[in-house]
């Protein structure tokens, strides 16, 4: 981790408020306060309008000569697809209710980070051009034209908001300022302004069919290694189909399951599981990817990667698609994908579990279920052996992922899977969980190192909660089911709660679950012992097993 403050200095730290009016105060890019531009290269092979080299840093950004003619014009267009949008740049009556709910602005004392003043960075420019009293009054009534220093504005403010939707939960009008942060990205992509964090993993989607530029054959290398890790656990080497026709259900997750720790552990537990059902499924490599950075980019961006999805649920013949433990993959496809790819392929059904017999009917246009409502189910069904004292080495809370739980209303099902895994299990305060959780401080694409200070400001509200109860109940673990929250949340934890460590859902259900024919289990998914077993323990047998866990609740 980059060399910080202190977390004690860090909250003194923050700065007042200015004196001048917010028109008349401008941000200063300084090292930390900005991401990485994309490169012009990555840029050009996505054949993004306007690629160019820049630097934030610089005055001069080198944008093309009309460049606020496009802008205009890009926001002309924005207007006219988007009713949304132009509602939300309209009934806004800045009431101040969700001045306070958003984490940057909680942690960097920025005026401009009330979602309030921030979308008014856009609103002042469409009261220019779309208001009477704007083109009249013009600043008098909070209304300004384009300029270098509007553009350097909406891009430093852009990249400091999370799209979590916080603060939507709590504005009287539902104004949706995650949306209004999307046309601002798109906007700026239109000259050229997009940050390699972000572009980086689009082109790597676009060319390999996941963020992390993972060649068919070495996804296949790295599921198998997986899969060989768990052999080492349980004795059981799990199954590990891909590509392969005529299986009734194709399981789709974040690339970071694969490749990236923690995130391994938690796709170990699904390949476990899967076995253990006997699950009549198949991976796609072409498709072996969840999550969308596009939808960090632009809504056209977002609409083609996701297109990958069906296509391969198409061409393989699957009925329905399960979907792992990802973020943004579930607000895209809950809130985008029947306008972006839909209607679903005529061979798709609405997803029943295999299992159980449970209609997903939540799922009927979509055709995908999330993880975590497939585990739930099965144990309410009593269709699992669990042993949650495996994990007593734990005492975990749960972070509610901003998607999930904002954009899908994912908030008992996983809780309800992780008290039969989990003996000890204790909630973050009220305001910081469910539908008011708060973010990770460094989703949409702006988990990156050269920020790393600015997203633990960002993080304070997250790590001060989760600080509360690791000194109030002893909690050293916190589990969540989204694969950026497995990369971000690590370092947040380090910092503001040292002792804590991060897991995905289902690497608990792979701790706990007792497979038939398992050698004796002494090793948890990171092949660290597990709590309360004897090296001299006798190995139990599957008729030896605790009953089945799950009665429901």
């Amino acid at each position: 981790m980059a060399k910080l403050p202190t977390p004690q200095m860090l909250v003194a730290s923050r700065p007042a408020f200015p004196d001048k009016s917010w028109l008349d105060t401008k941000p200063e890019f300084t090292p930390g306060s900005f991401c990485y531009p994309a490169k012009k290269e990555t840029m050009e092979l996505l054949h993004m309008p306007n690629p160019h080299d820049w630097d934030p840093a610089a005055e001069d950004w080198n944008l093309p000569e009309n460049w606020e003619k496009i802008l205009c014009d890009a926001f002309a267009d924005r207007l006219e697809k988007h009713r949304s949008l132009k509602l939300f740049m309209d009934i806004c009556v800045r009431c101040g209710a969700c001045a306070d709910k958003c984490h940057f602005f909680l942690g960097t004392n920025d005026p401009k980070n009330m979602p309030v003043l921030r979308a008014e960075l856009l609103r002042s420019l469409y009261r220019r051009d779309y208001t009477m009293l704007g083109k009249i009054l013009g600043k008098k009534a909070g209304a300004r034209g384009w300029d270098m220093s509007v553009v350097k504005e909406l891009f430093y403010y852009a990249y400091q908001c999370t799209e979590c939707r916080r603060c939507s939960l709590f504005c009287p009008y539902g104004i949706d300022t995650a949306e209004i942060t999307a046309i601002v990205r798109e906007l700026l992509h239109e000259v050229g302004l997009g940050i390699h964090w972000i572009m980086d993993p689009v082109k790597n989607c676009s060319f390999t069919g996941n963020h992390l530029g993972i060649q068919p054959h070495s996804f296949v290398e790295i599921v198998e290694m997986l899969a060989d890790d768990c052999e080492t656990i349980t004795g059981i080497r799990p199954k590990t189909p891909f590509n392969e026709k005529g299986h009734e259900i194709l399981f789709i997750t974040p690339s970071g399951d694969v490749f990236a720790d923690p995130g391994i552990y938690t796709f170990m537990g699904y390949l476990m599981l899967f076995h253990e059902l006997d699950l009549d499924y198949t991976f796609s490599t072409y498709a072996s990817e969840g999550g969308n950075f596009g939808s960090f980019t632009s809504f056209n961006m977002a609409k083609k990667l996701n297109a990958k999805m069906y296509a391969e649920a198409e061409r393989l013949g699957v009925k329905w698609i399960l979907g792992g433990e990802c973020g943004h993959m579930w607000r895209v496809i809950n809130q985008y994908m029947d306008t972006y790819n839909g209607p679903s392929p005529a061979n798709m059904e609405v997803p029943v579990s295999p299992i159980t017999g449970t209609v997903f009917s939540n799922a009927a246009s979509t055709k995908m279920v999330h993880i975590a409502e497939f585990t739930a189910d099965l144990i309410r069904h009593n269709k699992l052996r669990l042993d949650p004292s495996r994990n007593d080495h734990i005492i975990t809370t749960f972070h509610d992922s901003c998607n999930p739980a904002r954009a899908m209303g994912l908030l008992d099902e996983p809780r309800y899977v992780l008290r039969h895994v989990c003996n000890n299990f204790v909630e973050m305060p009220e305001n910081t969980i469910r539908e008011q959780t708060f973010c990770c401080g460094a989703g949409s694409g702006l988990n990156t190192e050269e920020i790393m200070e600015l997203r633990m400001r960002s993080g304070m509200p997250r790590g001060n909660a989760l600080r509360y109860v690791q000194q109030k109940d002893g909690v050293n673990h916190m589990a969540c089911v989204c694969a950026i929250d497995r990369a971000t949340l690590p370092p947040l934890a380090d910092y503001w709660a040292p002792g804590v460590t991060v897991s995905g859902l289902h690497e608990l259900v792979g701790n706990a679950l007792i497979m038939k024919g398992e050698g004796k289990r002494t090793m948890d998914m990171r092949q660290e012992d597990l709590p309360n077993v004897a090296e001299d323990e006798p190995e139990e047998s599957p008729a030896d097993a605790p009953e089945a866990q799950g009665e429901g609740q």
